[in-house]
């Protein structure tokens, strides 16, 4: 299998791992209790419970893999329905083959003999079902990815008819989002900076116009400006895990353009947003 997974594919199903770590330990109590008539809370449970449950964490994690290799060979949107065919039943069939190896493994190795037959009778298609779910998660995951995706390209969309009223001279003038460099403060008044340069005073409040402005395309960096993504080359990293933001226009009239350290990790996830 090719180890070469993009975060973007991993972020995709998140919070799955969380989701996982609290879930899976749930499933083999359910399990345990499906399994064992009388369960006693000695040693020969406890090992046993801690033992499955590893197990269990090996199997979804290799499961995972899959999943996130399938994305690679086999996307959802060339054939969905064959795609989900295919993840469910290769997944159900390694997360079961290991479960059922590894515990032959054990069983030889700890009694001496074979797995009980009631096993692969019982416990396995238990498990089996527990298989279903998980691949039920990541599918509707996947889907509701796409869904937000096409939301936000749909209000980005949308957003394009929007903008903000200025004044110049005696006309009122809309400028479009997407016609908008940077709103700043400007000694006492705030100033709105088109892409071409032109400068408009607004009779508002940065806390007011921020609340306006489309969050997917504006972001204030510091209680002095919005920028708008349009004119954001990148940013660097400086002292005391600051960065520093880099546009694509010179201009020496801009205000800091510091961001401090609370505020660095929204900003890299509204410039480097996850798919």
């Amino acid at each position: 299998m090719e180890k070469v997974i993009s975060k973007d594919q991993a972020n995709r199903y998140r919070p799955d791992i969380l989701v996982f770590l609290i879930a899976i330990p749930i499933i083999n109590a359910i399990n345990f209790h499906l399994t064992y008539a009388n369960i006693a809370f000695n040693s020969f449970y406890i090992v046993r419970f801690v033992i499955d449950l590893l197990q269990g964490y090996a199997a979804w994690w290799i499961v995972r893999q899959l999943i996130l290799w399938l994305d690679q060979k086999v996307p959802y949107f060339s054939a969905p329905a064959r795609r989900i065919s295919i993840q469910v039943v290769s997944t159900t069939f390694l997360g079961v083959f290991f479960i059922a190896s590894t515990t032959e493994m054990l069983s030889i190795l700890v009694k001496g003999e074979f797995a009980p037959l009631d096993f692969y009778t019982q416990d396995l298609l238990i498990i089996s079902v527990w298989f279903l779910v998980i691949n039920g998660y990541y599918i509707g995951m996947n889907f509701f990815r796409e869904w937000q995706i096409t939301v936000q390209a749909s209000n980005r969309e949308k957003s394009k008819d929007f903008g903000l009223t200025v004044k110049t001279g005696n006309k009122s003038l809309l400028v479009k989002f997407q016609e908008i460099s940077c709103i700043r403060v400007d000694g006492d008044y705030i100033q709105l900076v088109d892409i071409s340069n032109n400068r408009y005073y607004m009779d508002s409040s940065l806390d007011k116009i921020e609340k306006i402005l489309p969050e997917m395309d504006f972001f204030r960096i510091n209680r002095q400006i919005l920028l708008h993504r349009q004119i954001v080359r990148g940013f660097k990293r400086i002292e005391n895990g600051k960065l520093e933001v880099q546009l694509e226009i010179e201009d020496n009239t801009f205000p800091d353009l510091t961001i401090s350290r609370t505020k660095a990790p929204a900003f890299r996830a509204w410039f480097m947003p996850k798919g």
